[in-house]
């Protein structure tokens, strides 16, 4: 006998639709698994059979084929344990309601026990369900709230298979899923590990970190050991603008499908904060693999990338970043096919001026050669330098601003103004769906980086001195239209210019 139960696969961070086809023919007790399986779909034969034994079920004596249509996507994951249970309980008239199983989508790996555990990318899959008419879907009961995130879908959290075999048969029914996530753009406050209030003075590095926040912009800090660099770095989260909602969802869809979304968290408010250890290689950075996964770049996703020690990553895995820091996207492309990952971050880099770390430094000397700055200090390319917006150096603080006991302003209320800023910004893109200034095109910046007649030529005479390019033209312009934002201003003016151009590197590469 023949049935089929409907389930998912996904590609990239994309779903697509399977039909998982049962065929029970005569001979001996035979199970095999086509359609390209992974070694973890091949392994669902044991599991499947075994959960269907615990579940009060008998497993046929039969030659069992399972086809996963359409036979050309590679299927990989234990995603498949519950769909091809319930075909093979379908195919053997153990479940008799044919066209609910039809008109439903199954999700969700089994136990020895017949228990059903948790799946990664629920939330694409539903969203692909939706797409394609499919308004049923039985998920394991611990993502169920990930399903409830897709509107228009009615969710069923199965805790097991026999549950699940009694609710087919009209026995007891399981209660669909009914707790609704509030989709609104206002979140909680959320606990950070780091407060701008920790930061004992660098008033200067705090004010380029609010200009970066509010706009988006990429930073560099560049300092000696000890000077509060990786310090300001994760205390940046704790002034970042909130997430929209689409942009939530977008992170979540991320973490969904990577497998790193907390159980007890079905959609990510919080914008995510990665730093990864120098010793990544490409593909932990990029994505990659022989099915392509999202890597650190695509996990910062509307968050932060935060590379510690800059120049002691390898120059082939920093070169990778110049195309996501401009197109916003990352494109993999394996014989399998290509896929494509968001890549919409914040560069934020740290760095020492030199291997010993105090060249420049008022009160140690620097012990490294004059070639050996050099050398050190070129690991990173002109061409990946211009794509930073904000070149600022972090020097050491001395023991009055380190004792001093007067307050200092909390995360909150830089927060406060970041958020207004970035209010203004939404405003004035939404038209085009941007979120922030840093992602403008030229036409975008054309259009709305008006600037006064004096900064105007302020601009001129600054990019016939400093030889800047035309990307650091528009670089500095999206930078002068964030420091007009913070500042209320409508049109750029000469101060907002001046500011933007102090924060370009010293020698331009």
């Amino acid at each position: 006998m023949l049935a089929m139960a409907r389930s998912c696969a996904v590609v990239g961070l994309d779903g697509a639709l399977l039909e998982v086809e049962v065929d029970l023919a005569g001979g001996m007790g035979t199970f095999t698994i086509v359609g390209l399986p992974d070694a973890a779909v091949n392994e669902a034969r044991e599991r499947v059979r075994s959960a269907i034994k615990n579940s009060g079920c008998s497993f046929p004596f039969k030659r069992i084929t399972v086809n996963l249509a359409p036979a050309d996507i590679r299927k990989e994951g234990p995603v498949y344990d519950l769909p091809i249970a319930v075909g093979i309980l379908l195919a053997s008239e153990q479940i008799t309601n044919s066209e609910q199983i039809a008109e439903a989508l199954f999700l969700g790996e089994l136990s020895l026990d017949g228990t059903v555990r948790h799946a990664n990318g629920v939330l694409p899959m539903v969203a692909l369900a939706r797409e394609r008419q499919v308004r049923t879907v039985f998920v394991p009961a611990i993502d169920a709230l990930e399903a409830r995130l897709v509107e228009g879908v009615t969710v069923y959290p199965v805790t097991n298979l026999r549950q699940l075999v009694e609710h087919c048969n009209g026995g007891e029914l399981i209660p669909p899923c009914r707790e609704d996530l509030i989709l609104s753009d206002e979140t909680d406050e959320f606990m950070y590990g780091v407060d701008m209030a920790a930061v004992r003075g660098q008033e200067h590095v705090k004010r380029a970190l609010e200009v970066a926040a509010s706009g988006g912009h990429n930073v560099l800090l560049s300092g000696p050991p000890g000077s509060g660099k990786t310090l300001l770095a994760r205390a940046l989260p704790s002034i970042l603008p909130r997430m929209q909602i689409a942009e939530a969802l977008e992170v979540t869809k991320v973490y969904s499908v990577s497998g790193m979304l907390p159980s007890d968290t079905p959609l990510m408010r919080q914008r995510p904060f990665r730093a990864p250890h120098h010793t990544i290689s490409h593909a932990g950075l990029v994505g990659g693999g022989r099915m392509p996964r999202p890597g650190e770049i695509t996990l910062s996703h509307r968050g932060v990338l935060f590379l510690d020690e800059m120049p002691e990553f390898g120059q082939n895995v920093l070169e990778v970043l110049r195309q996501p820091l401009e197109d916003k996207i990352v494109t993999i492309s394996r014989a399998q096919g290509t896929v494509t990952f968001p890549a919409n971050f914040m560069l934020i880099a740290a760095m020492n001026p030199c291997p010993c770390g105090f060249y420049g430094d008022p009160v140690r000397d620097c012990t490294c050669s004059a070639i050996t700055i050099a050398r050190y200090q070129k690991r990173l390319s002109g061409p990946l330098l211009d794509r930073i917006d904000i070149h600022i150096e972090v020097p050491r603080v001395d023991y009055e601003k380190l004792a001093d006991k007067r307050h200092v302003e909390s995360s909150m209320h830089v927060r406060e103004r970041v958020q207004v800023a970035r209010e203004k910004q939404l405003a004035r893109l939404h038209e085009s769906g941007l979120n922030c200034n840093a992602d403008m095109t030229p036409d975008q910046v054309y259009k709305f980086c008006e600037m006064e007649p004096v900064a105007e030529k302020l601009l001129k005479a600054a990019m016939q001195q400093l030889h800047l390019s035309a990307r650091a033209y528009h670089r500095i312009l999206k930078l002068s239209r964030t420091i007009a934002d913070l500042a209320a201003s409508d049109a750029i003016g000469a101060n907002h210019i001046a500011e933007a151009i102090q924060y370009r590197p010293r020698l331009n590469v």
